[in-house]
């Protein structure tokens, strides 16, 4: 194989690692402002959230967006429909339909949070493989022209072999950010799930406890919700974007 495709493969390697380092960095800009985005939203919505005795109004959470805010809604949008089964209808029936209600929804959350996560897995399982190819092809054509040279001495070793080792060092270099990345946002996305199954469980809850008539100020009887394309007409909610 000539000098000239033996360096280009080199060179298109680096490249390579380049590019993953590019794309590596745009998604951790872009998760980051996700999640910051989902943060902020959800700790606004606490001040509604937080301590639930009973189904909030969709008017109360017409200003609010989030992760939390979305799986609310969803829930009471479920729970005004099933209550079209009538006071007299089994509230385990109601119970279950909110409940799948809930988690699908909760698996929405879960799926626009892991979105883009397996390129930065990818990146980062498979950047030191892709440095370490560079780094053999390399050597051997550092070999084939130390061979040309007629010498072994360190004079004549040390350079090319140096430069090749480098593509092996810019690997590592592009999969660190890559796997520190994805074991951050892994963890954020499991403590995410955990705090919407929370809110999920205390939705169900205030639902029943509505339901069942023991919410003393306000009684169920007296207390109907808008439907949640009201408040949607309203003031849209914005979807988060990756």
């Amino acid at each position: 194989m000539s000098d000239a495709i033996s360096e280009v493969i080199v060179k298109g390697t680096l490249f390579l690692l380049l590019a993953f380092s590019i794309v590596t960095w745009a998604f951790v800009l872009l998760k980051g402002i996700q999640a910051g985005r989902a943060g902020a939203g959800d700790k606004r919505s606490q001040r509604v959230l937080g301590s639930l005795r009973t189904l909030p109004a969709p008017a109360a959470l017409k200003d609010l967006d989030g992760p939390a805010v979305r799986v609310a809604l969803a829930g009471i949008d479920a729970w005004n429909d099933v209550s079209d089964l009538g006071s007299d209808g089994p509230h385990e029936l109601k119970q279950e339909l909110l409940e799948r209600s809930l988690s699908r929804q909760i698996q929405r959350e879960r799926r626009r949070a892991e979105s883009g996560l397996a390129v930065l897995a990818s990146i980062g399982t498979t950047s030191p493989f892709v440095g370490l190819f560079g780094t053999v092809w390399g050597i051997m054509h550092a070999l084939k022209a130390i061979s040309g040279a007629g010498s072994a001495s360190l004079d004549v070793v040390a350079g090319p072999i140096g430069e090749a080792l480098v593509a092996t060092g810019i690997g590592i270099a592009v999969a660190v950010p890559a796997v520190l990345a994805y074991n951050y946002f892994v963890r954020r996305l499991k403590v995410q799930s955990g705090q919407l199954e929370e809110l999920a469980s205390s939705l169900v809850t205030a639902a029943l406890r509505d339901a069942l008539g023991e919410n003393r100020d306000t009684p169920s009887s007296e207390r109907v919700l808008p439907k949640v394309s009201e408040a949607r007409k309203s003031s849209p909610l914005r979807e988060a974007r990756v």
